[in-house]
C-alpha cells in the first residue's frame, strides 16, 4: 500500500474506533501487499481487523504486475481453464491473508480477523449453484477465519441459512434495503437456533451483513436533481436540495436501529447463552463518490458498537489522516426517519431505488467477473504460450 500515513496509536482514529465497538476492514487485496509485509504492518500498526475482496479487486490486482505470473504459469501447465486458474490464484491470496489475520482471530476468540472471498456473481439467482460453490470455496480455502460472500438476493437468503447451519462463515453482500437486511438477520438467528437444537456449537460461527451506502446517495441524488430541475417553487427546491447526500446514512441508521432491536431481543439473548456472536452490520461502498461531500463522510457518520466498515485504500488514507471518531450511529434516529418520510413525500420510491441498486450491483460484479476471466486468459497466453 503506497503513500501510507504514519500515525501513532494514540492519534490513530482507526484504533480509536475499536473503543466504539467498530472494526475497519480493508476493501482491497494484492499478493504484493502480503509479500512485502505491508499487510502485517497495517494489522499491527494501523489497526486493520479484516479484509474483503470481489472480482473488481482481483481484476486490478492481476493487472498490476508480475506477482501472479509464476503460479499462473504452473496452473496453466496443468491445463486449467481460465476460471479454475483464477480460483487457484484467488484462493492462494485469501489463504495468505487469512494466515496474516490468524493471530488477531485467535487472540479475539473468533470475534474478528476475517477475510472474505465471493462466489461467482453470475450465480446470484441460482440457489443450488451458489450453495455448491460456497461450500467448495470454504473447503478449498480451509481456514477458520474465511468468510464466503453470498449476494443478499431472495435466492441468496436460502443459501445463507444453509451455509450457517453447516457452520460456514458468511458475508451477505449487496444489501440495500431494510427488508433485505432484516431477512438475513432472521436467517442467521434461525440457523443458529437449528444448530443449538441439534447440539452443535455456535460460538465460532461468524457472519456480517454488508449494507451498501454511497451507491444509495448516487442514485437518490440523481433522482432529487431531476425533481429540483423540474420544481418551480423556490421553497420546494430548497427542501429537495437539503435532502441530497442524506439517504445513504439515514438508511444505514434505520438498519442499525432495527439490528439493535433484533439482537437485543429474546431469541438472540437465548443464543448468547451458547456463546453466539451477533451478525454485525458491515457498511460497504463507503468510499465517497461525490467530491462535494467529505472524503470520510461514510466512516465518520456510521460509527457504533458491533459494526464493521470496509474501506477502499483512498478512504483509509483519508481517515487515518483526518478522521474524527464519535458514536454517530445512534444520533438523530428521528431525523433519519424524517429523511425517509421526506423522500417518500417527494415521490422517491425507496423500494424501487434499492431493488434497482441490487440488480445493478449484481450486473456490475458479473461484468467485472467476465472481464476478470478474460484478463486471466490473456495473461495466461502471455506467460504460458500454447
Amino acid at each position: 500500500m503506497s503513500n501510507q500515513q504514519s500515525t501513532t496509536p494514540a492519534s490513530n482514529p482507526v484504533i480509536a474506533l475499536v473503543s466504539e465497538g467498530q472494526s475497519i476492514w480493508f476493501d482491497y487485496i494484492t499478493r504484493d501487499l502480503m509479500r512485502s509485509g505491508e499487510l502485517k504492518r497495517m494489522i499491527d500498526v494501523d489497526g486493520i481487523r479484516g479484509m474483503t475482496s470481489n472480482p473488481s479487486i482481483f481484476q486490478k490486482a492481476l493487472a498490476a504486475g508480475s506477482s501472479y505470473d509464476e503460479q499462473l504459469r504452473a496452473l496453466a501447465e496443468h491445463g486449467g481453464t481460465a476460471d479454475k486458474i483464477f480460483e487457484g490464484l484467488a484462493v492462494k491470496d485469501i489463504q495468505d491473508a487469512c494466515d496474516a489475520f490468524r493471530p488477531l482471530y485467535d487472540r479475539l476468540n473468533g470475534a474478528d480477523g476475517y477475510v472474505s472471498i465471493e462466489v461467482s456473481p453470475d450465480v446470484a439467482h441460482d440457489s443450488k449453484a451458489t450453495l455448491s460453490q460456497a461450500v467448495h470455496l470454504w473447503q478449498t480455502v480451509n481456514r477458520p477465519n474465511v468468510m464466503i460472500k453470498v449476494p443478499g438476493t431472495e435466492e441468496g437468503a436460502v443459501v445463507v441459512k444453509a451455509l450457517l447451519q453447516q457452520g460456514i462463515n458468511v458475508n451477505i453482500t449487496l444489501l440495500f434495503s431494510l427488508e433485505s437486511h432484516e431477512r438475513v438477520m432472521w436467517c442467521y438467528i434461525e440457523a443458529l437456533e437449528a444448530r443449538v437444537a441439534a447440539g452443535q456449537p455456535v460460538d465460532r460461527i461468524a457472519s456480517v451483513a454488508s449494507f451498501f451506502i454511497s451507491r444509495v446517495d448516487v442514485l437518490v441524488d440523481k433522482l432529487l436533481n431531476e425533481k429540483i430541475a423540474a420544481a418551480t417553487d423556490p421553497a420546494q427546491k430548497t427542501h429537495l436540495q437539503s435532502l441530497r447526500g442524506k439517504a445513504g446514512i439515514a438508511n444505514a441508521k434505520l438498519a442499525y436501529d432495527r439490528f439493535r432491536e433484533i439482537f437485543d431481543g429474546p431469541r438472540f439473548t437465548a443464543l448468547k447463552a451458547h456463546g453466539a456472536h451477533v451478525q454485525r452490520p458491515l457498511w460497504a461502498s463507503t468510499g465517497t463518490k461525490n467530491p462535494a461531500y467529505s472524503d470520510v463522510l461514510y466512516v465518520e457518520e456510521l460509527v457504533g458498537p458491533d459494526t464493521v466498515n470496509t474501506v477502499p485504500q483512498p478512504t483509509l488514507l483519508a481517515f487515518l489522516d483526518h478522521g474524527k471518531v464519535r458514536g454517530s450511529l445512534v444520533e438523530n434516529i428521528a431525523e433519519a426517519k424524517q429523511v425517509a418520510a421526506d423522500l417518500a413525500a417527494a415521490g422517491i420510491d425507496f423500494k424501487s431505488v434499492t431493488q434497482q441498486l441490487e440488480d445493478e450491483g449484481i450486473d456490475i460484479f458479473t461484468a467485472s467477473y467476465k472481464d476478470l476471466i478474460a484478463g486471466v486468459s490473456k495473461k495466461t497466453a502471455e506467460v504460458h504460450p500454447a
